[in-house]
């Protein structure tokens, strides 16, 4: 006899529910589906995706019209479930519609969290959560002009964005410090907010807001320090909380959510919960990976299957926006972790930071580059030895490097729970070549898409035909360097935890991460006080010496100028009249002359991790030292060489070719480019040399040629230095 399995909910956790038990069994059940909305299912995680106007509806849809007739699925859209009698088995619809089952699954979802704000009522004033409230912003954005986002995690960032992109000035107002404060940091999130700042959204951090002003619809808001805000148009993203009404007029056991056991079952006999609607172990989840890991277990209990229980998730989170990547998997507090790893690269915006507890790895965040994301979470959720961590060539592209070390039965795609080894057989058996194949194949990237890069990896290295049996296990962990007796913190995690805990003086240095001595030494005071003038946390006081600055010398001498950064020139007249005496002076001496005064103008305020020499010739006439400087720039045929790391004593080191340029204006910025990154990513006192091996001058090469860093980083140099 054919059991009566009835649905309520049409969302991605019921869907997802459904869709395994017609793996396992698809003759089994007479199935029937109650959504409240009127339309198939869809992925609500792309809904900012469809804001932003990188999807549409369609392109969403996850499961079409034709799929339910196709599977003998009956889908009731736009019916929303009003009572259920448990004693008949029964449940019924607002519209007067009635369905009998034999089982039952809720999987109700949840609801927008409306906190008790004076006005929040108002006309313009929304949530955001399904695709009405999408069409509703769009709406908004054709006939107003400002938006404000009140809550700055996830689903607020992601909503902010899709208003910015619908052209509206659009404003976050958030009751915490920074930003995604539950998932991040304060170091990712300033980086966070420095790159969503840079694309014109604007910050209100610490705000409470206690009314939505407007006689008839919102006008703006008043926060609890009487500050104002002016809005035309409200989004609440504060939170969710589980739809368990229905639940609860049944006579369920519900706390926050409708309790369920490790198998899903509810306080009644015949009736389950799965999604965000159930909770488990005291734990209601909102992602989607929990989600998906609870409808499998629920789907092998209700067709007889033998299963594990379901235990829990470790919780991630990932948020991409207009081409910001961040991560965050599991407890990535400081009170009782201890930090495993962290690395730091401001001027590519790259930062990873491990977390770690009795040798055991607990969270981890990323930011700029989350290749490691699906890795990372894997070594969180199984509590990974952190010898487990590896130290990868940079060389290699992380996403392939990651794909190669991962284990064959680890997760990939945490939405969906496709493994390394799913995707594999897929593209040995199907021959797969593309990720879209991929996706529609094994549904690998098709929720978040935070795996896609390492659904990429695996196609393009052809890792078919490879098995990973264990993961690479590191035998040593690199020793960390203290800067001094002072401090455990090496050069680069003093970086980070000056940026983390908002460290502006020297005292407050010592203070807040730990400093043994009161004053601290002649080490580390310095390497303090210019890490903090050139981290941005503050400026330099004129009577305050952190390095010598960059001394430019020219190959040929000429008495009498001297500037900021201590140049020295002698004899130039005499040694253009007797060796290049009918060159134009714009193309030997003159050259010389601009470029150092260029170079002079730009940088010689500016201090430096150790002192800088800067040798310009005019030719290879005067080759004075170009390769044996700390920059060299010397004038060819072709144009202008510019060569970086030479060193003239003991060890002696030639130095490499960065780029060639035609104008002397392009030279100006090639090497403004170059002391920028050393500046913001080489240690204190690390000389240029010492740095260009330890971070390779291919990697110093790519950036100073990249087109678009360079005008990042000198800024309005072009159009204001070069001019003078």
């Amino acid at each position: 006899m054919i059991k009566r399995l009835v649905v309520i909910g049409n969302g991605m956790a019921g869907i997802k529910c459904v869709e395994e038990i017609l793996r396992l069994e698809p003759d089994r059940f007479q199935i029937t589906i109650f959504g409240a909305e009127p339309r198939p299912g869809y992925n609500r995680v792309l809904l900012s995706k469809m804001l932003q106007e990188e999807s549409s509806f369609n392109h969403i849809v996850t499961h079409n019209w034709d799929w339910y007739e196709e599977n003998g699925v009956k889908l009731q859209a736009g019916e929303r479930v009003c009572r259920i009698d448990v004693v008949t088995g029964m449940v019924e619809t607002e519209s007067g519609m009635q369905e009998p089952y034999d089982i039952l699954i809720l999987a109700t979802g949840s609801l927008p969290f409306i906190p008790s704000i004076s006005g929040v009522r108002k006309e313009g004033v929304i949530a955001f959560r399904d695709v009405d409230d999408c069409e509703t912003m769009a709406r908004y954005a054709k006939t107003y002009r400002r938006a404000t986002v009140i809550g700055g995690g996830l689903l607020g960032l992601e909503a902010a964005q899709g208003l910015l992109n619908l052209g509206m000035e659009t404003d976050v107002v958030h009751n915490a410090q920074f930003l995604m404060n539950r998932q991040l940091d304060r170091t990712a999130a300033v980086l966070l907010q420095r790159r969503l700042e840079q694309q014109g959204m604007r910050f209100h951090l610490a705000k409470d807001t206690v009314r939505i002003i407007g006689r008839n619809r919102v006008q703006g808001l008043m926060f609890t320090d009487g500050n104002r805000l002016e809005t035309d148009l409200v989004v609440l993203a504060v939170g969710i909380r589980p739809h368990i009404g229905l639940a609860q007029d049944s006579g369920l056991k519900v706390n926050r959510a409708i309790v369920v056991d490790d198998y899903m079952r509810t306080s009644i006999a015949g009736i389950y919960a799965v999604g965000e609607c159930a909770e488990h172990r005291g734990i209601s989840y909102g992602l989607v990976a929990p989600l998906y890991e609870q409808a499998k277990v629920l789907a092998k209990v209700i067709c007889d299957h033998e299963t594990a229980p379901y235990e829990g998730t470790v919780p991630y989170a990932q948020l991409k926006v207009a081409g910001i990547h961040v991560f965050s998997a599991g407890d990535i507090r400081e009170e009782g972790n201890e930090i495993a790893i962290v690395e730091y690269n401001g001027m590519q915006e790259i930062y990873k930071k491990v977390m770690m507890r009795a040798g055991a790895i607990t969270g981890a965040i990323l930011f700029g580059d989350t290749a490691e994301s699906t890795s990372l979470l894997g070594m969180v959720q199984r509590g990974a030895p952190v010898t487990e961590l590896i130290s990868q060539d940079n060389s290699k592209n992380k996403a392939e490097d990651a794909a190669e070390a991962l284990p064959e039965g680890e997760t990939v795609c945490a939405c969906n729970g496709v493994s390394k080894g799913d995707i594999l057989r897929a593209i040995a058996t199907d021959k797969l070549k593309t990720v879209e194949e991929v996706k529609i194949r094994t549904k690998a990237s098709s929720s978040c898409g935070g795996c896609r890069p390492l659904v990429a990896a695996l196609v393009k290295n052809g890792l078919s035909r490879v098995t990973v049996s264990e993961p690479v296990v590191a035998t040593t962990i690199q020793e960390v360097v203290p800067v001094c007796g002072c401090t455990f913190y090496d050069h680069d995690s003093l970086k980070i935890a000056m940026v983390d805990k908002v460290c502006r003086t020297p005292e407050e240095v010592i203070s807040r991460l730990g400093w043994t001595r009161q004053q601290g030494c002649e080490l580390c005071r310095p390497a303090v006080l210019y890490y903090l003038e050139s981290l941005g946390l503050r400026e330099r006081s004129a009577t305050e010496q952190l390095s010598a600055g960059v001394v430019i010398r020219p190959t040929a001498p000429y008495e009498g100028e001297t500037g900021p950064v201590s140049l020295s020139f002698a004899n130039l007249n005499a040694e253009r009249q007797g060796s290049v005496g009918t060159a134009p002076m714009d193309q030997t001496f003159g050259g010389v002359i601009w470029l150092r005064e260029r170079l002079a103008a730009v940088w010689g305020s500016l201090s430096l991790p150790s002192p800088v020499e800067v040798a310009v010739s005019p030719g290879s006439e005067y080759p004075g030292g170009v390769l044996v400087h700390d920059m060299g720039i010397s004038r060819s045929p072709a144009g202008w060489e510019v060569y970086a790391g030479g060193h003239a004593e003991h060890p002696v080191r030639q130095g490499l070719l960065l780029g060639l340029e035609e104008n002397p204006e392009e030279v100006v910025l090639m090497v403004v480019t170059c002391l920028q990154i050393y500046r913001h990513s080489a240690r204190y006192g690390e000389k240029m040399w010492e740095w260009i091996e330890r971070t390779g001058i291919l990697a110093l090469r790519e950036n100073v040629l990249d087109a678009a860093l360079r005008n990042e980083l000198t800024g309005s140099l072009r159009s204001d230095m070069l001019t003078g």
